[in-house]
């Protein structure tokens, strides 16, 4: 047979099996960009007369959008939500600190089912679901994590003296120095991943610490609001105007590398805004603009917790602007994107929310009216009643106040008299509610001691279950000795054997020693620079785990207090102080262990 001959047949064969193989089903790519404490009214499209956002509104302009949508008041309570599709006291998370931001090691997130799945994951930015194993994101589901630590830049978990420029960040639990602003990083290096992964489905999300406080930002983008006396926090602003030259970037770049058609973009805000608006004792607006809702981050009412809500995806023609009025919740997102991706899940009864997809692509659907809750929490433990509102398309019952939404937008007026069996109906489903998300109530998530997966362990003050004061959360606290706490870690020992215990009053990057006082920092754009540090006079240390105790005299210039401690298998109280020359007994800011067998 010649050349010719053989060469026709292969080419016979191989059209064969082209037309008679099975289509490929292609799976779309999940941008989830989450900002956070930037409120519904912190934009442009949403009526706010001086803010800029040109890229946010064009991406308003080509979205569904969801106008009626509602989180949790803080931010670990909404990440919760959103990565399980469960209501975020139901899985653990009702602060975001004392450790009861740390996500339930059982839940599933949304980065497991993704990798499961076969997608690439990636989280870029603000994790504060849990620092410690098995809590991180890498043991969530992420393949590529590059985040700082916390609830945002600054904070105690966070590398020492990070300020927002030119930091040193977490890349799968590794420290590495960037160079530039915060928000131009997390972009910069998510555009990476998805041009590493562009030749599979990725899930990438990119969770900024922008617009949270401290509010520092390059004067470019503050300059606009400066002398502005209706802008109550011309810092704030810039920072949204960061993150909208980013989005702009982002979707420039989804075109320049044909992944537009086949990524489904959404963008979301984790609550209410923090310092878009002054309020008054009320909690209504006197500066500022908050889309004409009363109350923000925190609050109870709707400007506590209406967030906005886009998605965009071109190939499904979700990409025309539509708005959605029905009510809806955090706990709706992950069963909404994951039927969009055509993905299920293994379990039974996965969520407490439902998905919305069926919204999307018919406009005179049946819904049925549901009631959908959130609280403000913020305690060591959950409390029944606390700062909570409970939803339906007309009503909020919040706090004992009933108000008409769909009449009184602005929550001026409350109606609970009027209709006291629309209160009686509202508080049976609250307590119907609370018996969901309290079964957990009474669990503490243990930090791993021991495991192979973390064989040194950085505990911090920010995680203390404190009995009486305040926990000492951001490094200006640490610096200025405050916070007072008096508290105790909760620890799981992994493996029976000898740990040593390592206080300290300063994170060991610092090179501080324990009676140092921290040199001055630098300043910044848009805020002052870190304090000078308070020097401690320390003169013992003292650990308690379990039954046993221990104490150790402290010398001029030691660097820090160690312990060794033969440890059975188990679960512990931890308790680490210092005790200065006055007598006073404070937490130690920074406790490092490891395993020494």
């Amino acid at each position: 047979m010649n050349a010719v001959k053989i060469t026709s047949l292969l080419f016979i064969i191989f059209a064969y099996f082209t037309c008679n193989a099975q289509p490929k089903t292609e799976k779309p790519n999940v941008i989830f960009i989450l900002t956070d404490d930037q409120g519904y009214g912190d934009m442009g499209c949403h009526g706010n007369p001086w803010i800029k956002t040109p890229h946010l509104d064009e991406l308003h302009s080509e979205s569904i959008r969801f106008t009626n949508f509602h989180v949790g008041t803080t931010c670990a309570p909404s990440r919760a939500g959103l990565l399980t599709g469960n209501y975020c006291n139901k899985v653990g998370v009702w602060h975001t600190v004392k450790g009861r931001e740390i996500l339930n090691a059982d839940q599933l997130t949304l980065a497991e089912v993704f990798k499961n799945a076969g997608y690439a994951t990636g989280i870029f930015g603000k994790w504060h679901l849990g620092d410690n194993y098995p809590y991180r994101p890498q043991d969530r589901g992420f393949d590529k994590v590059l985040l700082h630590g916390g609830g945002g830049v600054g904070q105690t978990p966070d590398y020492w003296n990070n300020d927002y420029f030119d930091d040193t960040y977490f890349r799968n639990g590794e420290p590495e120095k960037f160079v530039g602003y915060c928000t131009d990083i997390w972009f910069e290096e998510a555009k990476k991943f998805i041009k590493n992964n562009k030749e599979k489905p990725f899930f990438c999300y990119l969770s900024t610490n922008a617009p949270h406080s401290p509010y520092r930002v390059e004067d470019k983008y503050s300059q606009p609001y400066m002398n502005n006396d209706s802008v109550p926090n011309p810092y704030f602003y810039g920072m949204i105007a960061n993150i909208d030259e980013n989005i702009g970037k982002l979707r420039d770049f989804l075109k320049d590398e044909n992944l537009v058609e086949n990524t489904i973009l959404v963008f979301m805000t984790d609550n209410g805004t923090a310092a878009g608006v002054d309020l008054d004792k009320n909690g209504r607006v006197i500066r500022g603009y908050n889309a004409g809702m009363r109350g923000k981050k925190a609050s109870a009412f709707e400007g506590g917790h209406r967030v906005p809500f886009f998605i965009y995806w071109g190939k499904e023609k979700l990409n025309t602007g539509k708005d959605i009025n029905v009510l809806s919740s955090y706990i709706d997102f992950m069963p909404t994107v994951l039927e969009l991706c055509g993905i299920k899940t293994n379990k039974k009864n996965d969520f407490d929310g439902k998905s919305l997809v069926p919204l999307f692509y018919k406009s005179n659907i049946s819904w049925p009216e549901r009631i959908l809750f959130t609280d403000t929490q913020r305690e060591e433990n959950l409390t029944k009643y606390k700062d909570y509102c409970i939803m339906t398309d007309r009503w909020r019952l919040l706090n004992g106040g009933l108000y008409d939404i769909k009449n009184d937008p602005g929550q001026f007026y409350n109606v609970a008299k009027d209709f006291p069996e629309v209160v009686a109906n509202l508080n049976k489903a609250y307590e119907r509610w609370w018996k969901l998300v309290s079964v957990n109530k009474d669990s503490i998530n243990a930090l791993c001691l021991g495991s192979d997966n973390a064989p040194r362990v950085t505990l911090t003050s920010h995680d203390l279950h404190a009995e009486k004061g305040v926990v000492p959360w951001s490094q200006v606290m640490v610096r200025l000795g405050n916070g007072g706490a008096i508290g105790h870690w909760v620890v799981k020992i992994a493996k029976s054997g000898l740990y040593q215990f390592e206080l300290q009053r300063w994170p060991v990057e610092s090179g501080l020693k324990l009676k140092d006082p921290a040199t001055e920092g630098e300043p910044v754009p848009g805020d002052a620079p870190y304090p000078k540090g308070k020097a401690l006079y320390i003169k013992e240390a003292w650990i308690k785990i379990g039954e046993q105790e221990f104490r150790n005299s402290i010398n001029d210039g030691a660097e820090h207090s160690i312990f060794n401690i033969k440890l059975e298998k188990g679960t512990y109280k931890l308790y680490c102080r210092f005790k200065d020359i006055e007598e006073n007994m404070r937490d130690a800011y920074y406790v490092y262990v490891s395993y020494q067998n």
